[in-house]
């Protein structure tokens, strides 16, 4: 009986002998070499995922940046905007634009799509920049940001077409002013869109939907200036505001909006709405597009032109919403540099950001706008009701604070009324009653100008 129990006892320790073998250091068991591979392993969904995703934001930045959606039918083909680019000794009419006036104008190049050849002459000063061919020579390399011209096999300009780069991406000026490497979602403020609009020869469709002459369309052109837009033009027809100011808006950032409630200063829809705003009614696309709150009484222009049910048989915009909308959202707001926001003032800003200047009620970090609903009406934030009267929401969003330094050209607010960040402050200040000293409010700023 007791050589039994002594066999037991040494057949147990050879068993446990043999399972820390089995899994002494270096090795593992099956079980752990299972969990290990399913571990590391990309599964087939999980690479499907990836695939698509890098799909899309390829396909997004390259809709973004170069996809007219069918427009150079209207700015082409109906306004003939192309024949006053390339000038009468190119084929089109007047003067044309040469490269110095383009830039005048808020047009950008983009450097990464000029031949190393032309670089060097442009660096040793052998380009002519007063000569519109020069221009037209831009345009056949797809050089000129946000701008597509269409041209025939003896290189003669045919039409042009514009790309939501056009008013949404400047250059980062590192070749020269104007000419550099692209910033895509960064609004250009130099842009002056009623200017380069107002060269075109038929100007009498727009004037026929707007319901007046040439010469004041021309006007109302002019008056909106450098940076400045009018999306509600052409849908309630209200040029100007009640104090003889220009109805235009300045053109908002298109970065930073992952998260963002609305993609627009008075709340019309999110990111993905305003794309097909846009590309079917201001860029003039061939798409479709939905509003039922077009009415009318609101919108009587708008109305007239059938936006509020936009329906093409040549869809060119809808497919192309999804990856345009992932791409957008992949643009980060850009980080403050160095050196422009003093650190120690940023920080107690910080503190009063969310503390005694209740900035943080709206402006939730760190998304510094407001989940889920975002609108407020005129008397909340203290201004006039122009620009909000002209939505279907009546109201103003909370502004996407990400970003805020780079987009200090223009001024502050839809319209710029405010030239600075201190204005803003002073204002807030003043409206909710908040008795910053003037150096919490310039404590306030550093901080607004760091994030």
């Amino acid at each position: 009986m007791n050589h039994v129990k002594k066999m037991a006892v040494v057949l147990a320790g050879c068993i446990l002998l043999l399972l820390f073998v089995a899994r002494a250091p270096g090795e593992k068991s099956n079980n752990d070499s299972s969990q290990t591979a399913g571990a590391s392993a990309t599964s087939a969904n999980d690479q499907q995922i990836n695939n698509n995703m890098q799909a899309m934001f390829n396909q997004g930045r390259k809709i973004f940046r170069y996809d007219t959606f069918g427009d150079e039918a209207f700015w082409g083909n109906t306004l003939h905007l192309h024949q006053a680019i390339a000038g009468e000794h190119n084929g089109g009419v007047g003067p044309g634009v040469s490269p110095k006036t383009a830039l005048s104008v808020g047009l950008k190049v983009d450097a990464d799509a000029l031949p190393a050849s032309l670089v060097a002459q442009i660096k040793a000063g052998k380009v002519n920049m007063d000569d519109p061919a020069t221009t037209l020579a831009l345009l056949q390399l797809n050089s000129v940001v946000g701008v597509t011209g269409i041209f025939d096999k003896q290189g003669k300009l045919q039409s042009i077409g514009i790309q939501c780069a056009f008013c949404h991406s400047t250059v980062d000026d590192s070749f020269a002013p104007g000419i550099g490497h692209r910033l895509d979602g960064w609004p250009n403020r130099d842009l002056n869109v009623g200017a380069i609009v107002s060269l075109a020869p038929n100007l009498q469709p727009v004037a026929d939907l707007i319901g007046v002459d040439v010469p004041t369309v021309k006007k109302v052109l002019g008056s909106w200036g450098p940076g400045k837009y009018d999306a509600e033009l052409d849908m309630d027809g209200k040029a100007f505001q009640p104090n003889g100011k220009s109805g235009a808006t300045l053109l908002p950032p298109a970065f930073g909006m992952a998260g963002i409630s609305n993609g627009t200063y008075t709340g019309w829809g999110d990111v993905t709405y305003w794309n097909a705003f846009v590309a079917n009614t201001q860029m003039h696309g061939k798409g479709s597009f939905s509003e039922p709150r077009i009415t009318a009484e609101q919108f009587p222009v708008g109305t007239r032109a059938h936006y509020n049910q936009v329906r093409n048989a040549d869809d060119q915009i809808t497919a192309k919403l999804g990856a345009l909308q992932f791409y957008q959202f992949a643009i980060p707001a850009p980080k403050a540099p160095e050196g422009s926001y003093d650190k120690t003032q940023a920080d107690q800003g910080k503190v009063l950001f969310s503390g005694k200047a209740k900035c943080a009620t709206c402006h939730v970090p760190d998304l510094y706008s407001e989940p889920g609903s975002s609108l407020h009406t005129p008397e909340e934030i203290g201004i006039d009701d122009f620009q909000s009267s002209r939505s279907p929401t009546k109201m103003y969003r909370t502004t996407p604070l990400r970003g805020l330094w780079s987009h200090q050209k223009g001024g502050f607010y839809h319209d710029g009324r405010f030239q600075t960040l201190n204005e803003v402050v002073v204002h807030y200040n003043e409206h909710f009653k908040l008795q910053l000293t003037d150096q919490e409010q310039k404590e306030l700023v550093e901080f607004l100008k760091s994030l």
